[in-house]
C-alpha cells in the first residue's frame, strides 16, 4: 500500500493553532496546560500522521480532526466575558453554557470530536479490511456499531487521562455528561456512516 503524507496545509494550520495555544497557556500561566495538554495532543497528532500514512484518511476527516483540535484548546484557553453563563472554577470556554444550563461548550466538542473518532475507526477499519479482501467494503449495522463503540472507549480515555491529570475538570456528573455526549456523537455519525457509506 503506497504510504501518504498529511497536506500541508493540514499541517499548516495545526501548528498555526498550536503555536497560538502554547502562547495563550503561557500568557495565563496554564502551566499544567503545557505540561499535560500539548505534549498529548502532539502525540496523538503524530500518531494519527502515522496511521494515516497507511489509511489514507479522506480530506474531509483531516479537515474534521484539524477542527477539532483548535475548538479543544480554545476551549481551555480562549477567555468569555463576565455577562456570559458559565460555571466552573475558569472562565473559559469550556465553562460556558451555550444553551440555558444543560447545553455548555464542553459538552459540543465531546459530541463532534468523538463522532469525528468513529468516522476516524470506520476509515481505518474499511482501509484494513479492503486491503486484505481486495474489495470496496459497504458500512452494515455490525460495523457501525464496532466504530462507535471503539469510539466510545477513546471517550472513556479521555476521562481517564483527565482523571489521572487532575485537571480540575472532574467530578462524577460532568464526567457522565462527557461521556454522554459523546454518545450522542458517536450515533450521529454513526447513522450517516451507515446511511450514507
Amino acid at each position: 500500500m503506497k504510504k501518504v503524507r498529511l497536506p500541508r496545509t493540514v499541517i499548516l494550520v495545526t501548528v498555526l493553532y498550536l503555536v497560538a495555544a502554547i502562547s495563550a497557556a503561557v500568557t495565563l500561566q496554564n502551566w499544567q496546560f503545557l505540561k499535560i495538554y500539548i505534549p498529548f495532543f502532539i502525540a496523538i497528532a503524530a500518531l494519527i500522521s502515522l496511521i494515516h500514512r497507511r489509511v489514507n484518511f479522506s480530506s474531509a476527516l483531516l479537515w474534521s480532526l484539524t477542527l477539532w483540535g483548535a475548538l479543544h484548546l480554545a476551549g481551555a484557553l480562549v477567555l468569555i466575558p463576565d455577562d456570559w453563563d458559565f460555571k466552573g472554577e475558569k472562565q473559559v470556554l469550556y465553562s460556558w453554557y451555550v444553551l440555558g444550563t444543560w447545553l455548555k461548550y464542553d459538552h459540543l466538542i465531546h459530541a463532534f470530536g468523538f463522532g469525528t473518532c468513529t468516522w476516524l475507526i470506520w476509515e481505518s477499519l474499511r482501509a484494513s479490511i479492503q486491503s486484505r479482501l481486495g474489495r470496496k467494503l459497504y458500512p452494515s449495522m455490525g460495523m457501525i456499531f464496532l466504530c462507535i463503540f471503539a469510539a466510545m472507549g477513546i471517550g472513556a480515555m479521555n476521562e481517564i487521562v483527565e482523571f489521572m491529570a487532575n485537571i480540575g475538570v472532574n467530578g462524577y456528573a460532568n464526567t457522565c455528561w462527557d461521556l454522554f455526549a459523546n454518545l450522542i456523537g458517536c450515533l450521529f455519525v454513526g447513522v450517516l456512516i451507515l446511511f450514507r457509506g
